[in-house]
């Protein structure tokens, strides 16, 4: 008999130690759910945060896309400017030369050949493309 109650003992200390165990398992499992809980919502608030951040961005560079496309079309390519400005100061510098004729005063500068109007200096866009 005192060989059972030794076994009874030596059982009772067993499932003493698998509950407190258990109570351990238990706890921590309980734990990590916790985290994982806590870490699962920091992780939607941030994907959240980032999409309105993303969408914020994307709103910006659209804006500034727009913008740019405007000036774009305000402002003249610099190389055209150049032309323009070199052009109208060709035009003030040979203005002097050629006021007397465009007033009807003068012949034709020297320098510059007067053209004869005739059919042969005219061309017609509708005979350029049906040659």
């Amino acid at each position: 008999m005192s060989s059972y109650l030794s076994q009874e003992a030596h059982l009772a200390r067993r499932h003493e130690e698998i509950l407190s165990q258990r109570s351990e398992l238990l706890q921590q499992m309980e734990t990590y759910l916790g985290d994982k809980k806590t870490k699962k919502t920091w992780q939607t608030q941030a994907a959240y945060a980032a999409r309105k951040r993303n969408a914020a961005l994307l709103n910006d560079i659209e804006a500034a896309e727009k913008k740019l496309q405007e000036r774009v079309y305000l402002l003249p390519h610099p190389d055209t400017v150049k032309l323009e400005t070199l052009y109208w100061a060709s035009i003030k510098e040979s203005l002097p030369k050629w006021e007397q004729f465009l007033l009807g005063r003068a012949e034709v500068p020297i320098g510059f050949k007067k053209m004869k109007t005739t059919k042969q200096n005219i061309s017609y866009p509708e005979e350029d493309s049906q040659k």
